[in-house]
């Protein structure tokens, strides 16, 4: 069986708009994302990032590269201020070569951030 492109959706939230707590909130996202989905580092084809317009203090590409994942295609982007919208998050969109069928992919959502999709938060 071939495998075939799958994507695996995450956010979380932060407390404050600094390095520490963008990179440690992420690295904690990517890091339960992995765990849960059995992910290899070679499976990952790329990862896009989206922030909040209130965080501002590090790309959270950065704990992508600290995890290791150092070949892996990154990018990080601004989410539009719609107001009403969760604030201090960070939400992650990664692609991997998988054989999973998609109801098998668990996307992953943390802290203030399970708002977003009360159906998959656990």
């Amino acid at each position: 069986m071939s495998s075939k492109v799958v994507a695996i959706r995450g956010a979380t939230t932060v407390d404050e708009n600094t390095k520490k707590d963008i990179l440690t909130s992420t690295r904690e996202l990517l890091t339960e994302i992995s765990k849960r989905n059995q992910l290899n580092k070679e499976d990952i084809i790329s990862i896009f990032f989206t922030v909040t317009q209130d965080l501002d203090a590090a790309f959270p590409a950065q704990a992508a590269r600290e995890l290791g994942w150092d070949l892996i295609p990154l990018i990080c982007a601004n989410e539009i201020d719609v107001p009403g919208a969760i604030s201090k998050c960070i939400r992650v969109l990664i692609h991997i070569n998988s054989n999973s069928k998609l109801e098998e992919i668990e996307h992953v959502y943390l802290n203030d951030a399970k708002k977003l999709r009360p159906d998959l938060a656990n």
